[in-house]
């Protein structure tokens, strides 16, 4: 889907004086833009067909170390290049950043030109291109949680991120008075998302002090998740110019309610036919949904990996949040960890409320893709809904409760290896394995603080 905003436009705007800079972007492994800002008139000349960059973009941790272990890349290797190949249906205004428009690149391997696998953007269409093939394509929306702060992001690193002032004192959950008091900064960022070429459709207090939420139009899957990569990018910048930090770490604070990413899902004919709608269906559920749906809880935690990829992760899944602890299926029911939306209405959908807020969107919506493409392949039974408190559900399935269960449960699973093929999920397997590796051998300040004297 494009942004409307054309190379044409782009000329026009250079030409006129009103667009000095492109930012060319890649998404990493951590779902963060990484790229170049380009003289916008050496663009237009060049850089529009292609640029480079390391390949070890795509093989780092959160502090870009160089992490051994992965095939791809490697110092024995060399870190050469990758080649950056600009999708010009993504190219946008940036309103926030003066004189700035940017643009999503594919990520290629160098010599050969084919995409390079692993790289998000690759793993995602690889899905839709199947879906394409079975004559359907994906809708989806992510609703995107943070905590906003009054602190910026220089002070709040400068006190070790201790005594953190959030923006509100107390619950905002929909509350006008108190999100009033953080229009400065929700206002620019509706407006600056909606200057991007991204349909926001509103914002509203979250279920802690300090938490927002920013919601936008449901698109196809690639630019849903284009738009969900801009938005947390777009997010940062438009807070951290005002003064103020945002954090879309899944569970900042013990006392705090979790950040959630949901992820509302429907399969639609390419004709734009509602292929989840059955009006003769319970619930207004097709034939098709049910077997999709059956695939997601068929392989709820294989993909949980791609839903929740880091140790924080998982401090989100506690009773009582909000966040869900059972891998089930409900009817509108937000203690299940996949809702059933819009019931008996074309607009039905399945909502997976696994994901946390840090998650990476191209692989979250990959893998859940997946698994529905499995189900449907199977034709898998849908098991009957949950109904009640799923938090105090006996007997039922549950979300795995660490990274390393989850990341066992991913690079063990026959699904995900045939979907996106062995060597991504060995260089995924191996991100996981880090991200472990490096928790395992800190010291935290509760450790501390637990046994300093008593142990």
């Amino acid at each position: 889907m494009s942004s409307s905003y054309t190379i044409d436009d782009l000329r026009k705007d250079v030409a006129e004086g009103r667009i000095d800079t492109v930012l060319a972007c890649q998404v990493d492994m951590q779902g963060r833009l990484m790229g170049k800002r380009f003289q916008a008139e050496y663009f237009i000349e060049s850089a529009w067909k292609e640029t480079h960059s390391c390949n070890y973009l795509i093989a780092t941790d959160m502090e870009m170390e160089t992490v051994s272990g992965y095939k791809a890349t490697s110092w024995e290797k060399g870190y050469g290049d990758y080649t950056m190949k600009p999708d010009l249906a993504t190219l946008r205004r940036i309103p926030w950043l003066e004189g700035t428009a940017l643009v999503l690149c594919d990520v290629l391997d160098h010599h050969t030109h084919e995409e390079v696998a692993h790289s998000p953007r690759a793993i995602l269409k690889k899905q839709v291109k199947r879906l394409e093939d079975m004559g359907m394509k994906a809708y989806m929306a992510s609703e995107l949680e943070f905590f906003l702060f009054d602190q910026s992001y220089e002070a709040a690193q400068a006190s070790g991120y201790r005594n953190l002032k959030l923006a509100s004192a107390y619950n905002e959950d929909y509350h006008i008075f108190q999100t009033t008091k953080e229009e400065e900064v929700m206002r620019a960022i509706r407006t600056g998302l909606q200057g991007a070429g991204i349909p926001v459709e509103n914002s509203k207090g979250e279920a802690s002090a300090g938490q927002e939420e920013i919601n936008v139009r449901y698109a196809d899957a690639l630019a849903m998740a284009d738009r969900h990569a801009i938005i947390k990018n777009g997010c940062k910048e438009i807070a951290w110019s005002k003064g103020k930090a945002i954090t879309f770490l899944a569970k900042w604070n013990y006392n705090a309610a979790g950040s959630s990413s949901h992820i509302h899902q429907s399969l639609w004919s390419l004709e734009e036919k509602p292929l989840f709608f059955d009006h003769t269906g319970k619930y207004g559920m097709s034939p098709l949904m049910h077997n999709y749906v059956a695939g997601l809880l068929a392989h709820a935690s294989e993909i949980t990996y791609f839903l929740a990829p880091y140790i924080n992760s998982y401090k989100r899944f506690m009773a009582g949040t909000f966040a869900p602890t059972k891998a089930i299926w409900s009817k509108d029911n937000r203690t299940a960890g996949y809702r059933l939306c819009g019931e008996e209405t074309k607009g039905i959908r399945i909502e997976c409320r696994v994901g946390g807020s840090d998650l990476n969107p191209y692989l979250a919506f990959a893998a859940l893709l997946a698994a529905g493409i499995d189900g449907i392949e199977n034709k898998l039974e849908l098991e009957a809904p949950f109904v009640g408190d799923a938090y105090g559900g006996k007997g039922v399935r549950e979300i795995p409760r660490t990274l390393r269960a989850a990341a066992t449960e991913m690079t063990e699973s026959a699904m995900l290896r045939k979907a996106f093929g062995d060597d991504v999920i060995d260089h995924y397997t191996r991100a996981a394995e880090w991200e472990q590796e490096e928790y395992d051998r800190r010291i935290t300040d509760w450790e501390v603080a637990r046994g300093f004297e008593r142990a």
